[in-house]
């Protein structure tokens, strides 16, 4: 029995789906485990993989996961695809009608018999661990699944798992493009039912996901391009937990270290470097890839974080990285003046360095560099992404648009006005740590 901190990731929906495609693809990678499960005797070193998998078989893996969705077609994909045997059977489960992007139908209108069910496969998976460390999700807000499914599920595992760190990679409306008129009736839904129920939600949208894939010189950017680069987020933050090294950063303190108070818990996610294979040869200092973390081209959120002020900051160095260049990097940030911090709170800047370098998809979009980071910093600048999400969310609110939809699954108008005050709050709360 392993000592190691263990991790069950849930994925939900049709985007949450896509997104587990791209993440167990690289995590394999890493750990030098084939598309059946079979382990590579060429990466003996990277044993602590039972962080994120598990060994049903010797030398066959299985990844600590359960992937939902109620509709079965992307999951399907999956069952019939190159990594059919690297997954559990029963970590694939499938219903057999959409939540139609309705928050209500996802939340309220659910089989009762298929909640059990994937309430039950939750549980295993987690008595499969020895050492269980919390829960990472993933999902797209904007749907009915992500939305309605993933907060019912998040109330359940709250109430049975209330001492474990929930962790949330959240892809929420982007500004200018969408693929749902209810995207802010969604959203706003379910940040107001879930503030509670997870400790820290890491927000990206695929606008800002757009901009990274053009950056890298990708001529038509489709969703595997964008799940590919929050794959290299997810492992990077997991990289501590799963790769052999001298330090080893829990979620538990990814969460304390960015967290102040418990609704302010919304970080953004910048990497470093973005730069295509064709331009791999050239090299960037410690100091130009954390200095670039901090501008708007290599945030997974559309905003500009210079224009707001900065909570906490922690930085996730993978690879070839001198502490010393660390320092110096820190302190060029401090004397350049840009960068604005509370004033309760100067010294915030956590440093996690793994030295294993990452792994990128051969033939992918991003350059295999030896030295990266990845920035997660709580910045107030997260409120005018929920004040655009309101603006659009009241517009819709006032006409009563499509309010048919969701009352006739089982919700009450107050709800969307409970709702909205909450983000409301939450706006102010924001306000005031700038003040």
């Amino acid at each position: 029995m392993n000592s190691f901190d263990e991790v069950v990731t849930i994925f939900v929906g049709q985007a949450g789906t896509q997104v587990s495609n791209a993440c167990w693809e690289l995590l394999c990678l890493e750990h030098g485990i084939e598309p059946n499960g079979f382990f590579n005797r060429a990466n003996e070193s990277l044993e602590k993989s039972c962080c994120v998998f598990f060994e049903p078989l010797q030398r066959k893996f299985s990844p600590r996961t359960v992937v939902v969705d109620l509709e079965p077609t992307v999951i399907d994909e999956i069952r019939i695809g190159p990594y059919r045997n690297l997954f559990n059977s029963h970590s694939l489960i499938t219903g057999k009608e959409d939540a139609a992007n309705n928050f209500a139908r996802g939340f309220h209108s659910i089989d009762r018999q298929m909640k059990d069910i994937i309430l039950d496969r939750v549980r295993i998976m987690c008595e499969k661990c020895s050492n269980l460390n919390g829960f990472i999700i993933s999902r797209a807000v904007g749907g009915g699944t992500g939305s309605g499914l993933a907060t019912l599920l998040l109330e359940y595992l709250n109430e049975d798992y209330a001492k474990k760190t929930k962790l949330d990679f959240a892809i929420y409306p982007a500004p200018n493009i969408s693929t749902a008129i209810v995207e802010p009736y969604n959203a706003i839904l379910t940040t107001h039912h879930t503030l509670d129920y997870k400790d820290c939600c890491f927000v990206t949208d695929n606008e800002a996901l757009y901009d990274i894939c053009r950056k890298l010189e990708v001529q038509s950017p489709m969703y595997t391009n964008l799940n590919r680069v929050q794959a290299q987020v997810f492992s990077n933050i997991t990289a501590s937990l799963r790769l052999n090294d001298s330090r080893n950063c829990n979620l538990q303190e990814i969460q304390t270290n960015l967290v102040p108070y418990p609704r302010i818990h919304f970080p953004l996610i910048a990497f470093a470097p973005i730069i295509s294979p064709e331009k791999g040869q050239y090299n960037l200092s410690i100091r130009n890839i954390t200095y670039d973390c901090f501008q708007p081209a290599n945030q997974m959120l559309r905003c500009d974080p210079r224009k707001g002020t900065y909570i906490a900051c922690s930085l996730l160095y993978r690879g070839d990285v001198n502490v010393f260049d660390v320092k110096d990097a820190i302190a060029f940030l401090k004397n350049k003046g840009s960068i604005r911090f509370v004033d309760w709170c100067k010294n915030c800047y956590k440093i996690t360095i793994n030295r294993h370098p990452i792994v990128t998809i051969p033939g992918g979009d991003l350059a295999n560099k030896k030295q990266t980071v990845t920035s997660l910093c709580n910045n107030t600048i997260i409120r005018h992404a929920w004040t655009r999400l309101l603006r659009k969310f009241d517009l819709m609110y006032q006409k009563k648009a499509f309010f048919h939809h969701y009352l006739a699954e089982g919700m009450e108008e107050k709800d969307f006005q409970d709702a909205r005050d909450n983000i409301c709050t939450l706006l102010e709360d924001y306000i005031q740590l700038e003040t």
